[in-house]
């Protein structure tokens, strides 16, 4: 049996979905993966060929609309499925699932899965707004392709039911849900808390991740306790949401953020925060703040699709309202006033990591779904 993973994003296949494709290779299958990235000789393809795996390059742009560039990642994937022949398609992320869905489906791949890991810049900003037309689009297409889908994995209940409610998904059409991506627990292991309140945030820089907001809270609870101190990991992003890089360099040399850029590992900035920060406007599951939850950290989040499942409000984090520097602030600054209450809450963030967030329940789960693991009895 051969089963083919679709990426729109090379870099993060391992880091995403590794135990997933390992989780599968146990189960006997022959694992392909195909995303933009992986000509030969690229890292990422050499990873994923040690482990036995086979790798397939790609032309998709992750972002855009090219009309002739996303007809041309469709015929791509189609020439590839015929040739390799899979027995199961699993795509994620808005290309790979629109387009390997429909690949799939004129490949006449007998079963076909897509992942909605989030909704992306289509879907954040007010109705009316500037994104609204790229909203239809998105709409038009995600129908088309999940229509070809035998079932459409959703991390949050959010997305389902907005994907219902917009007639994405029709009545009959199979719809589960996940709990994100997982995280190891094993990997990501309780490290001892810092003396003074640290905050961190990862993630790409863009505005619906809420960077802005973070960096507007940190410049403002500094200014009543310096001794705070605020840290920014990720790196700048090609959506037309990105932070721009003059921004970031003024909150660097107004000393409200240390920027850490890019990591490949976050373990050591998550040891080094006391409190994990992610204001953003709408998530699939976000995984860093699992990591955070899993390495014993309290959650300051939004109160948002996907951010809000991830915390018990006053338990092991503090939800808050999307784009609300003030109650961002006051967050914060409860905590740092409660050393006690940051140790309590990474200590529940741990339980519920081990109990609901262990990547092998979770992927238990899909393969279940996916008929490849036996239904426990």
């Amino acid at each position: 049996m051969r089963f083919l993973l679709i990426a729109g994003f090379a870099d993060s296949i391992v880091q995403f979905r590794g135990a997933l494709l390992e989780a599968l290779q146990a189960h006997g299958l022959d694992v392909h993966v195909a995303a933009p990235g992986l000509e030969r000789g690229s890292a990422m393809r050499d990873e994923l060929e040690a482990r036995g795996m086979t790798a397939h390059d790609i032309p998709l742009r992750r972002t855009g609309m090219n009309p002739v560039a996303d007809l041309g990642s469709l015929i791509s994937l189609w020439r590839l499925m015929r040739r390799i022949r899979p027995d199961h398609v699993l795509a994620y992320t808005i290309k790979p699932v629109i387009y390997g869905m429909l690949a799939s489906w004129l490949a006449s791949v007998p079963r076909r899965y897509a992942l909605i890991t989030g909704l992306g810049y289509a879907f954040q900003g007010e109705e009316g707004s500037s994104r609204s037309r790229l909203r239809s689009v998105a709409q038009g297409l995600y129908r088309r392709g999940l229509g070809k889908a035998h079932i459409t994995f959703f991390q949050n209940p959010d997305d389902e039911a907005l994907f219902r409610s917009l007639g994405i998904l029709s009545a009959g059409q199979v719809s589960r849900i996940v709990n994100g991506s997982g995280v190891d627990v094993d990997t990501y292991q309780v490290a001892p808390l810092p003396d003074a309140s640290s905050f961190l945030l990862i993630a790409r820089l863009l505005g619906d991740k809420g960077v802005r907001e973070y960096a507007s809270a940190a410049a403002r609870v500094r200014a009543v306790h310096p001794e705070c101190s605020f840290t920014l990991a990720g790196w700048i992003d090609d959506s037309p949401d990105a932070i721009s890089e003059d921004e970031l360099q003024e909150w660097i040399s107004a000393g409200h953020i240390h920027y850490l850029g890019r990591l490949r590992d976050v373990r050591p900035a998550i040891a080094a925060s006391s409190v994990y920060v992610l204001p953003s406007y709408r998530e699939g599951t976000p995984r860093t703040v699992l990591e955070a939850m899993a390495m014993g950290r309290a959650i300051i989040t939004t109160d948002a699709p996907g951010c809000r499942q991830t915390v018990e409000d006053g338990r092991n984090g503090i939800l808050v309202p999307p784009r609300s520097v003030d109650a961002l602030a006051s967050a914060m600054e409860r905590l740092h006033a409660r050393p006690d209450l940051i140790k309590a809450m990474g200590v529940r963030s741990r339980h519920i990591a081990e109990e609901k967030y262990d990547v092998r329940r979770v992927n238990a789960i899909m393969l279940r779904e996916m008929g490849i693991a036996p239904e426990e009895k």
